[in-house]
């Protein structure tokens, strides 16, 4: 079994979609947005999204909640942590070796928390 994708919740599709767009920028993925309140970034094997809620609530925090992004190498997550930081999202852990991974950790502009590792 294997995830089919991800999807956080925002609560400004455009700030959201810019933050990823540019996030994602090196990472071969392409955007599609199937509607307004939705945007996909999709890869091979690879699909995440942000989202404006269906049932019309203000998007919240999963206490608890975070995705990892597996980028590559410790070169590439310390990149992205600080291009993550540079777009807005906050630091929730330097880039580092965590265990088996090295590993740095961001909220985006909408407080998810996201996990970069190699």
């Amino acid at each position: 079994m294997k995830m089919n994708y991800y999807v956080v919740g925002t609560n400004d599709q455009k700030a959201a979609v810019a933050f990823y767009t540019a996030l994602f920028a090196k990472a071969g993925v392409h955007v599609m947005a199937p509607s307004e309140r939705m945007t996909y970034f999709i890869g091979a094997d690879f699909a995440f999204a942000v989202a404006e809620p269906f049932d019309g609530a203000p998007a919240t925090v999963g206490n608890g909640t975070m995705v990892g992004f597996a980028v590559g190498d410790a070169a590439e997550v310390t990149r992205m942590h600080a291009l993550a930081l540079e777009l807005g999202g906050r630091c929730e852990g330097a880039p580092c070796q965590k265990g088996p991974k090295f590993s740095g950790y961001v909220r985006d502009l909408d407080g998810n928390k996201l996990c970069l590792s190699d």
